[in-house]
């Protein structure tokens, strides 16, 4: 299969040459100063499970895209508002039968999609993983945590599906193919949206928050409203994983926080629609009379910021 890899930053690039360090065919979209850099400097990975550089990664800018023909399978790791000029760069890479893994976070950018590429394309993804893109453009893996989950929607096992876990045959992250993946993907939103709701809200970590007067119960009062909008959305989490997620989100001690607090702290770009605000479409349109105080209370932190920062900005 011929992969394209939309950015070679920490997450898509980690996971695209992780597969080219097996030996898969693997091609990074990218700009042109960064396939300069690359091109000069090679790709390298840091990483707890074992360094890894490229010396003369292939790459490829979006103008020459429509020359090097279509892909078996683009891997999307954007950022959810880069979206759309993500979609327009790789649209040249998409045949009939190209196979399209979003491994972004919520489920709005399957809307998105299914739009503008086409739902037969689109499978369902997410991956889990701490890295970073340091200033030198070195990936740096800071756990051990990588994995990438992906299937059809309808839970089918298709030919595509088969050839994608052939491609996986051997690579060195965790990686499987899930009948269940939509389901998965509504999980890990649940957890995801407390977890950056929360370290947001508080400028804390997790364990920060529980130590505080009424943290804890904040914390899981916010983790069951995020949970009844799945519920609602009939994609409700399974009470083991469910469960799972509320010890980790309830640690004592625990120096957790989500990557949205690191980007606020940053002064940077955040999901705050994609990840929150959507999820308060979603539960206004299933369940039209519940309440979600701590999600809207979230979400009015999160836009106060983007305000802020675009005020200043100008």
């Amino acid at each position: 299969m011929r992969v394209l890899v939309v950015g070679a930053g920490a997450t898509g690039g980690y996971f695209g040459a992780r597969l080219a360090q097996i030996g898969r065919d693997v091609t990074f979209l990218v700009r042109k100063a960064r396939a300069e850099k690359l091109a000069a400097e090679g790709l390298q990975v840091r990483s707890p499970v074992g360094d890894y550089k490229i010396d003369a990664p292939q790459t490829v800018t979006a103008d020459a895209l429509a020359g090097a023909g279509p892909f078996d399978l683009v891997l999307l790791s954007c950022k959810a508002y880069d979206l759309d000029t993500a979609i327009a760069d790789v649209a040249p890479a998409v045949g009939q039968r190209t196979a399209v893994l979003p491994i972004l976070n919520g489920m709005k950018h399957l809307d998105v999609l299914d739009r503008q590429i086409g739902a037969e394309r689109v499978l369902g993804g997410s991956c889990a993983i701490v890295a970073t893109l340091t200033k030198g453009g070195e990936i740096r893996q800071m756990t051990e945590l990588h994995s990438l989950t992906y299937g059809e929607r309808d839970g089918s096992r298709s030919e595509r599906i088969q050839a994608i876990e052939a491609l996986m045959d051997g690579v060195r992250f965790q990686t499987r193919s899930s009948d269940k993946v939509l389901l998965e993907m509504w999980e890990k939103w649940v957890f995801l949206a407390t977890l950056a709701g929360s370290t947001t809200l508080m400028r804390a970590t997790i364990g920060d928050i529980v130590a505080a007067p009424g943290g804890r119960a904040f914390l899981e009062a916010l983790h069951d409203e995020c949970r009844a909008v799945a519920v609602a959305a009939g994609y409700g989490p399974r009470e083991k994983v469910f469960e799972g997620a509320r010890k980790t989100l309830t640690t004592e001690g625990s120096p957790m926080t989500a990557s949205m607090l690191r980007d606020i702290e940053g002064g940077a770009r955040i999901e705050a629609d994609h990840i929150i605000g959507d999820l308060i479409a979603r539960g206004d349109k299933a369940a039209p009379d519940s309440r979600r105080p701590f999600l809207q209370l979230v979400y009015t932190g999160l836009r106060s910021y983007q305000s802020r920062r675009e005020r200043e900005a100008s």
